[in-house]
């Protein structure tokens, strides 16, 4: 996997985490730069390390399926895109979790800018699933997994930062868009990987010469 593939990844990945960071930047009454930081580190480090578990899953079957790992790769990340793109249309759980945690601590909110190590618990949960099941697929690519998780984290944090400064301004119109754009990535990066494996693009345009 290139190295614009790993960011792409992570940027992806990062995305359902940049949307509830949003959620928690528009509703959270006076957003400081030590706020924001818990927030992102959170939602970083549990982006980081379900990426490794997936792997570590992953790995324990990688001689049994070697010869379909393109397969399987292009098949958890397409699916996880449509999925991004289909519950940012629809409604999609993370914001029913960030809602619930939001309407349960808003009078709290009031009075208290802080939010609690559990509500980040379950909200850095929910929205790295994502990244547990991507993980698994990189159990069968020949990639260093350190790196690759750590840039996941690094850049999860980083936009979460970001997102939660930003949330009040423009949250609802980056949200939706964010979540599309990261299925989009998703599914881009797992036909590109089919693609490597297979040369089914130079196959294919190959007809038409």
């Amino acid at each position: 996997m290139s190295l614009i593939s790993i960011l792409l990844m992570s940027f992806a990945l990062a995305m359902d985490a940049f949307a509830v960071s949003i959620t928690k930047g528009m509703t959270m009454k006076n957003i400081t730069i030590k706020l924001a930081f818990k927030i992102a580190f959170f939602f970083g480090l549990f982006q980081g390390v379900m990426p490794l578990i997936g792997w570590a899953l992953g790995i324990s079957f990688e001689g049994y399926i070697k010869a379909f790992d393109h397969w399987i790769a292009l098949i958890l990340l397409s699916f996880l895109g449509i999925k991004m793109i289909y519950e940012s249309i629809k409604g999609e759980p993370e914001d029913e979790v960030a809602l619930d945690i939001t309407q349960d601590n808003m009078q709290s909110d009031l009075d208290d800018s802080d939010i609690k190590i559990k509500d980040l618990i379950i909200l850095s949960i929910a929205t790295s699933i994502d990244a547990l099941a991507v993980g698994v697929s990189f159990a069968f690519l020949n990639i260093s997994i350190i790196p690759v998780v750590s840039a996941i984290a690094i850049i999860t944090f980083i936009v979460c930062f970001v997102g939660v400064l930003i949330g009040k301004q423009i949250g609802p119109m980056l949200k939706n868009y964010a979540e599309i754009i990261g299925g989009v990535i998703l599914i881009l990066i797992g036909l590109n990987i089919f693609n490597e494996h297979t040369e089914f693009l130079s196959n294919f345009l190959n007809l038409f010469k």
